[in-house]
C-alpha cells in the first residue's frame, strides 16, 4: 500500500498538499488541470523532488529519504526517453543492466517483455525504424522489466493518436492483470481514467484528494473539474 502521510511540497509560490492511501494493485488516475500539480505528486512519490514535510510509505515503510532507484516503484514520464543510437533491446536492457552487458537470464527476460508488449523479433532495429507506438511499447517494455510493485505513468501516452493510445492503453491493462503493480497514472483525459483506472485522485486548488470512484466522480465532479473538462 501506497501512504502520503501528511506530505506538503513547495515549487516557489506552488505548494500542494496530499494525504491519502492508495491499495495494493489499485489503477488510480490522477486527474486534474493542467499546473495543478499531477506531476509534482508523481515526482515526489518518484523521489525526484524532496518535500517541505510529510512523509512517503509503502507497506508502512519510510521511503521519503531514498533516491528514485532504490523505491519499490518505476516511473515513465511523458517523454519516453529512448536513446537513438541504441538498439531496442539495448534501450530495454537499461531497465535491468545499465553497463548493458546482460547475462543470459537477463537476455531471455528482455525478450520476454519485448514479446509482451508485441514487439518479439524487433530487438536489433533502432528507434527511428519504430513507429509512435512501438516506441511507447519498447519504453513501456523497459518501466516492466524492473518488476517493481508500483508502476506511475506521468501521461506516456499522450503524444499518439486515439487508436495508438486505446491500443496502449489495452496492452498496460493486460500487464496489470499480470503483475498486479499498482498504477498511478496522471491524465488530462477523463477518457483513460475510465477505461482503465476504477479510483481516480483529483488534484486541485492545491490539494491531491484521496481516491474517489471513477464512474461516480466524473458523473458529479466537482465545480473546479467541471470546469476543467467542460462539464455542463
Amino acid at each position: 500500500m501506497l501512504t502520503l502521510e501528511r506530505l506538503h511540497l513547495r515549487q516557489g509560490d506552488f505548494t500542494l498538499d496530499a494525504d491519502l492511501g492508495v491499495g495494493a494493485g489499485a489503477r488510480v488516475a490522477v486527474l486534474g488541470p493542467s499546473g495543478a500539480g499531477k506531476s509534482t505528486l508523481l515526482m515526489a512519490i518518484g523521489g525526484y523532488l524532496a518535500p517541505d514535510s510529510g512523509r512517503v510509505l509503502w507497506d508502512g515503510q519510510d521511503i521519503t529519504g531514498l533516491p528514485p532507484g532504490d523505491r519499490p516503484l518505476t516511473t515513465l514520464f511523458q517523454d519516453i526517453n529512448l536513446f537513438p543510437h541504441l538498439t531496442v533491446f539495448q534501450n530495454v536492457a537499461l531497465g535491468i543492466s545499465p553497463r548493458m552487458r546482460p547475462t543470459a537470464e537477463q537476455s531471455r527476460r528482455i525478450g520476454a517483455a519485448l514479446a509482451e508488449v508485441g514487439l518479439a523479433g524487433l530487438g536489433q532495429r533502432l528507434p527511428r525504424d519504430l513507429s509512435g507506438g512501438q516506441q511507447s511499447r519498447v519504453a513501456l517494455a523497459r518501466a516492466l522489466l524492473r518488476a517493481r510493485p508500483l508502476l506511475l505513468l506521468d501521461e506516456p501516452f499522450s503524444a499518439l493518436g486515439p487508436a495508438l493510445k486505446t491500443e496502449m492503453l489495452g496492452v498496460l491493462e493486460e500487464v496489470l492483470d499480470r503483475t498486479r503493480a499498482t498504477l498511478l497514472m496522471v491524465t488530462h483525459d477523463p477518457a483513460d481514467a475510465r477505461a482503465i483506472c476504477p479510483q481516480t485522485i483529483t488534484v486541485l486548488d492545491g490539494v491531491a484528494a484521496a481516491p474517489e470512484d471513477t464512474a461516480a466522480l466524473l458523473a458529479d465532479p466537482p465545480a473546479a473539474l467541471r470546469a476543467y473538462l467542460g462539464t455542463p
